[in-house]
């Protein structure tokens, strides 16, 4: 039960960063910033594109993604489009992974280390959909400050 719920989150706020990211009047202010904000709302898409990719797609579904953690904060200029993509894909690969694993994996450790020594999948999903809605709620409130 835990898998379906976490499955729905998840779509539930990338759809919302979709919404988010198509929301921006201007396509190039994804990639501007105000202030002392140092990263733009684009590059919190990437990271997170990166991030769910590396550690739900190829940590636990086998993807084979190969991640570029640098690249996520310093490309500039992607368009809104391959974004957009990019978070669709992963709600599909998301939403693939998560309802296809057991009770017994859920509850088993994940296969590299996170956050802290011996943590379990179903504790690092959660984690990850924290994190998600930590940079969901920064992508709102850039695109509100700059528009």
């Amino acid at each position: 039960m835990l898998n379906d719920v976490l499955a729905g989150f998840y779509e539930r706020d990338l759809r919302k960063l979709i919404e988010e990211v198509n929301l921006f009047k201007n396509e190039e202010d994804l990639w501007r910033t105000q202030g002392t904000v140092k990263n733009p709302a684009g590059n919190l898409v990437l990271h997170l594109i990166g991030g769910l990719n590396h550690l739900i797609g190829k940590t636990l579904a086998k993807s084979g993604y190969v991640r570029n953690r640098d690249e996520e904060f310093s490309r500039k200029g992607v368009k809104r489009e391959e974004l957009v993509t990019g978070l669709e894909e992963l709600i599909l690969l998301i939403n693939r992974t998560i309802k296809s694993l057991t009770p017994e994996q859920m509850d088993g450790e994940f296969p590299i280390f996170f956050d802290k020594p011996h943590t379990s999948v179903s504790y690092v999903l959660v984690q990850l959909m924290a994190h998600l809605n930590y940079h969901l709620g920064q992508v709102n409130y850039i695109r509100r400050v700059l528009e």
